[in-house]
């Protein structure tokens, strides 16, 4: 199977889950980019940044514009930190600000999901 049909099915299969989900999925995402920060993991950057700009791109545009235009610019950082990677990995106190970075912006999303009002 090709990466487009793969992408296509993780599409269909990501679309299929409410708002909520979908933003927890991305919540979920963004911690494991600051896990995978946090232990210069550079695979895992690779593929979860990847997987995340995806889901970002798929959710933005049926949510409130307030709300897409804050994923939209975590997109931007997300892209930022795939160009700057190796630098970031070789800069420990880089590393640990974007896993800070990270931990922030998966905490926000989380919070935007209302996931947690429903634990409540």
């Amino acid at each position: 199977m090709d990466t487009k049909s793969n992408l296509d099915e993780k599409k269909a299969g990501f679309q299929n889950e409410d708002i909520s989900h979908r933003l927890g999925h991305i919540a979920s995402n963004l911690a494991r980019v600051r896990s995978f920060f946090n232990s210069a993991f550079k695979k895992g950057v690779e593929v979860v940044i990847d997987e995340t700009e995806w889901f970002i791109e798929w959710t933005a545009a049926e949510i409130e514009p307030e709300q897409a235009e804050e994923l939209v610019n975590m997109q931007v950082q997300l892209a930022r930190w795939q160009l700057n990677l190796d630098n970031i990995l070789l800069d420990d106190t880089r590393r640990e600000e974007v896993a800070r970075v990270a931990e922030a912006y998966s905490q926000k999303v989380l919070n935007m999901s209302g996931l947690l009002d429903s634990v409540a």
